[in-house]
Parts: structure tokens; sequence; C-alpha cells
């Protein structure tokens, strides 16, 4: 059987070699906020679940609804964060208007809401606006270095 496997080598000789690590480079640009991508994603994973975990889907059948929507819109965002950072991150102002929209949601959406559907909305449109003030900062201080 013939030997396939080829010696391993140096390529840094490889005409191609400057190409691949400049577009390693450019690849690697927009990942500042490489940290935020799984608190967003575990975020909007709970916000789409939290109708069931806080037991309010006989009490607020509209608030089920609008939160498994707002909170499948967030995890696409963070996986969209992951997948391509250089496009994605420009969305973070996207993201600060859902966790605006979390926050009044309870009463534009619900129908008298008790205290802890409100602080449960609350809390999730917070954390989804500081995590996308954050993306949004960084994604800005990023462009301007480009």
């Amino acid at each position: 059987m013939a030997n396939v496997s080829h010696p391993r080598g140096d390529i840094t000789s490889h005409p191609d070699a400057p190409e691949m690590r400049a577009r390693y480079d450019r690849m690697l640009g927009g990942r500042d906020v490489a940290l935020v991508d799984g608190p967003v994603f575990l975020l909007g994973l709970y916000c789409a679940v939290s109708p069931w975990i806080l037991h309010y889907t006989t009490s607020q059948p509209a608030l089920v609804t609008h939160n498994l929507i707002v909170g499948i819109a967030i995890a696409l965002l963070a996986l969209g964060f992951t997948a391509a950072p250089a496009r994605m991150y420009g969305l973070s102002g996207a993201m600060c208007a859902l966790g605006l929209w979390m926050i009044v949601s309870p009463w534009i959406v619900g129908s008298g809401p008790d205290a802890g559907v409100i602080w449960n909305n609350v809390v999730i449109g917070a954390l989804t606006l500081i995590l996308g003030t954050a993306c949004l900062v960084t994604a800005t201080r990023s462009a301007r270095r480009s």
C-alpha cells in the first residue's frame, strides 16, 4: 500500500499564506464580545420557556406567545453573533430594542399581569438591554479601528 500521508512542514512559504492570515485576522476582528454570545443565547432560551417555568400559561396566554417569539428572536441573534460576528453585531441595536420592548410588554401585551410576570419580563428586558448595549458599544469601537 502506498504512503499517501504528507510530511508536515512549514507552510509559511506557501503562496496563499499571507492571504489566509489576513482572512483569519479579519474573521477574528469582530470577536471582541465573544463572551456575550453564550449569555445572550441562554437569555433567549430562558425568555422563550419562562411562561412554563413561572406557570403563567393560563393567566397570560398572550404573553406566553409573546415571550416564546421574542425569546426565539433573542436566541437567533445570539447564534448570528456566533456564526457571523462581523455582519451581525450591527444588529445589536435590534437587541437593545427587544430589551426595551420586553420591559414594557407586560402592560401592553398582557392583561392585568401580576408581580411575578412583571418582574420576569423586566429582568429579561434589562439583561437584554445591557448585553445588547455591550455588543453595540464594542461593535462601534471595532468599526472605528478598522
